[in-house]
């Protein structure tokens, strides 16, 4: 559907092609990928496939063809999307209870070593899941393979994964048009009395009556407000009423075909305290020097700089804990993870968030955040909410 964009079956291909020549040149033999679902990111940029309920994994043989290792109660769904034809079942991958399913064809990851071993020389293996690899697959990894070299493939991945396709392009500023609707539809609907648990319900029901299949891949809707609520940088929405003259931060972005975009809005209700408003305008100013400096060759260190001179002119630096900008993507922060002492190189077809946070005030905390594709001369500002609704908030 024109107005709904997919990644077509040849990217898949031309992503495995791409990802082999990688694994070529550094001398990998195999990888092995996993997913769960925090991060379901990597199994699903070479198959399409987003574990329902369980984990997923993804054997890589450089000479053979890959394997799609899917739990048991998702086997036909991953059949049904996979993008790799070999798909077979593991427990190791299944629900994380233990569940035993009585049905056939089930594999073990020791076994599927014990085959790959006997058709391919391994001498070399990488992983990708740094953070979430599971023990009871590597120590079968180790028992097969004990004389095999390991190291993290991560970093292959992500390279390709950087500089977004015209596809993928395509998906992003679909889920920005989402959530833009999405907020555009919500921030009017919050009233004094509604609770965070509301506003999260008119967030979460819009952006899935307009097409996305989910809220953004490792960041939950938040609602945080008033000041004990809003200081929290992370929370879950309660029952707590919303009222006037008080901070109500909707936190919020959409998935649609695996891609992110999230707006993060300042919202005060009735008259907004002079102190609420100067904070909001500081930081809405902040991104946008930021964003006005972000562009092809300009690195992380250089826009941590400008963010953090302009916060320091106004007096603000102290309450911004974390620098503004970081990668997106197949999840809403992904790496390359931008730093402010190192020199991350920012390249076009990028997407990229700009994330003025401010917190540790008497009456609270907000974010300011919205999404950027860096474009050849310039980043194209996709999510549209905040640049209608903070002028008028703080005019």
């Amino acid at each position: 559907m024109k107005d709904f964009p997919k990644i077509p079956d040849t990217e898949f291909k031309t992503r495995m092609q791409k990802f082999k020549e990688k694994m070529e040149k550094e001398k990998i033999d195999l990888v092995v990928v996993f997913s769960n679902l925090l991060d379901p990111s990597a199994v699903r940029y070479f198959t399409d496939v987003s574990p329902i309920n369980e984990s997923a994994a993804l054997v890589i043989p450089l000479e053979g063809e890959p394997i799609m290792c899917s739990g048991q109660a998702c086997h036909e769904w991953s059949k049904h999307k996979s993008k790799v034809k070999d798909v077979r079942i593991f427990p190791e991958v299944g629900e994380v209870s233990g569940v035993e399913y009585n049905i056939g064809g089930q594999f073990d990851f020791e076994d599927l070593f014990k085959e790959l071993k006997d058709k391919y020389s391994i001498g070399k293996i990488g992983i990708i899941g740094d953070l979430i690899f599971p023990y009871e697959i590597y120590k079968k990894l180790e028992r097969i393979f004990p004389d095999a070299e390991k190291s993290s493939a991560e970093a292959l991945m992500y390279e390709l994964r950087m500089r977004k396709s015209k596809n993928e392009i395509a998906c992003i500023k679909k889920a920005a048009e989402i959530i833009t609707d999405t907020f555009e539809y919500a921030v009017p609907r919050i009233k004094p009395g509604v609770t965070e648990l509301d506003i999260q319900a008119d967030i979460e029901s819009q952006m899935l009556r307009l097409g996305a299949e989910a809220y953004t891949l490792s960041f939950s809707p938040m609602i945080p407000s008033g000041p004990e609520n809003s200081n929290l940088c992370m929370c879950r929405n309660t029952l707590r009423k919303v009222g006037e003259s008080e901070m109500i931060n909707p936190s919020a972005g959409t998935l649609y075909e695996g891609y992110n975009a999230p707006i993060c809005t300042p919202v005060v209700l009735g008259k907004i305290p002079d102190e609420i408003k100067e904070a909001v305008k500081v930081a809405y100013e902040a991104k946008n020097i930021v964003a006005d400096a972000l562009r092809p060759g300009v690195t992380s260190r250089q826009l941590f700089e400008i963010y953090g001179k302009f916060l320091t002119k106004y007096g603000y630096k102290k309450y911004s804990p974390y620098a503004s900008v970081h990668s997106s993507g197949m999840l809403e922060c992904e790496t390359p993870f931008f730093s402010s002492t190192k020199d991350i190189i920012v390249v076009e077809n990028m997407a990229v968030c700009i994330d003025a946070y401010f917190k540790g005030f008497s009456w609270g905390a907000f974010r300011d955040e919205e999404t950027y594709i860096v474009r050849k001369d310039g980043a194209e500002l996709i999510t549209k909410f905040n640049q209608k609704y903070i002028p008028e908030l703080i005019k």
